[in-house]
C-alpha cells in the first residue's frame, strides 16, 4: 500500500470518527455560506458537503476556482463584486436568489469569508425570508480573522489588545465615514475590510484620532493563497509602502500593536 493511500484512509478514518452527517439541501431552499479566507482547506465540512449537493451556485469574486470545481453539478452563476468594475447590483442578486428557488433548485449562495461580515448575506437572508424562501446561513472562517492567523498576527495577545475592532473602509471620505477618532480612541486594532481604495485617508483619519505614528500596521493581500503577500510598516507609513508594493485588492488593513507580534514570533525580534 503507498504512502498516499495509507494517508487518505487515516483521513477517511478520521472523518468517520467525527461522526459527521450533513443535512441534506432540499430543492427550493437557499442556504448563505460562507468559503473562507481562500485557501479550499478552509471550508468547513458542512460547506464542503452542500456545495456537493448544489445545483445552483451563485458565488463572489473572491471564492477560489478550485472551490467552485467542487458544485460540479451546479449551473453556476457569478455575483462577484469588485470595486470600480462592473458588476451585478445587490437587487439583482437577491431576485436571482428568489428565482432560483422557486424554480425548485438547490443554492448555494456562497460568499468569501463568513456571509454575515461584510457580506450582505444578512440583506439577502432578509430578503428571502421576505419571500417565504426557505434559507440556512453556513458560516466561514472570516477573513478578517484567519488572514491574520495565516500571516503570523494573533488577533489577540494578553498584554496588547482586550477586543479586535472590524470595520469596512469603503466609506471612507464621504459623508458616510466611521467617526476613525473614535476607534482610534479605543486604542484596540483595528482591521479594515474594503480599504485598499481609501488606505491614505483611514491612516491619516486614525493619525488625526490620536494613535502614535510609530503603531504597527499591515497590508494583507490574498491571504492563504499562493498570491499572498503581507506589508508590515507604521501607520505613518503603510499607505506609501503599500503603494511602493504594488498591493491592491482583495487586501485587509491591521492597525495596533498585535502587528508586531508577527517579527516576535518568527524570531525577527
Amino acid at each position: 500500500m503507498s504512502e498516499g493511500t495509507k494517508e487518505n484512509g487515516r483521513l477517511e478514518q478520521a472523518l468517520a470518527r467525527l461522526n459527521f452527517k450533513p443535512r441534506r439541501l432540499e430543492p427550493g431552499h437557499v442556504w448563505l455560506a460562507g468559503a473562507g479566507p481562500g485557501d479550499p482547506g478552509c471550508l468547513t465540512l458542512e460547506v464542503l458537503a452542500a456545495l456537493a449537493e448544489a445545483d445552483a451556485l451563485v458565488y463572489d469574486a473572491l471564492v477560489s476556482p478550485d472551490i467552485v470545481a467542487v458544485a460540479e453539478r451546479a449551473e453556476l452563476f457569478y455575483a462577484g463584486k469588485r470595486g470600480g468594475q462592473p458588476s451585478m447590483k445587490q437587487d439583482d442578486i437577491t431576485a436571482l436568489l428568489v428565482r432560483l428557488a422557486r424554480e425548485g433548485r438547490r443554492v448555494i449562495r456562497l460568499k468569501g469569508g463568513d456571509p454575515y461580515i461584510f457580506g450582505r448575506g444578512g440583506e439577502e437572508a432578509l430578503a428571502l425570508a421576505r419571500e417565504n424562501i426557505p434559507f440556512r446561513v453556513l458560516p466561514g472562517l472570516t477573513s478578517g480573522l484567519s488572514a491574520l492567523a495565516a500571516t503570523g498576527i494573533p488577533a489577540t495577545m494578553r498584554g496588547i489588545n482586550k477586543a479586535v475592532i472590524l470595520v469596512t473602509g469603503h466609506a471612507a471620505g464621504t459623508d458616510d465615514d466611521l467617526d476613525w477618532a473614535a476607534i482610534a480612541r479605543t486604542g484596540q486594532p483595528v482591521v479594515v475590510y474594503m480599504g485598499m481604495a481609501n488606505l491614505p485617508i483611514i491612516a491619516a483619519s486614525i493619525l488625526e484620532g490620536g494613535l502614535p505614528p510609530s503603531t504597527p500596521a499591515a497590508v494583507i493581500v490574498a491571504a492563504t493563497t499562493p498570491q499572498e503577500r503581507i506589508v508590515v510598516a507604521t501607520l505613518a507609513t503603510i499607505a506609501e509602502e503599500a503603494a511602493a508594493a504594488g498591493l491592491s485588492s482583495p487586501a485587509l488593513i491591521v492597525v495596533g500593536g498585535i502587528v508586531a507580534m508577527r517579527a516576535a514570533l518568527a524570531g525577527e525580534a
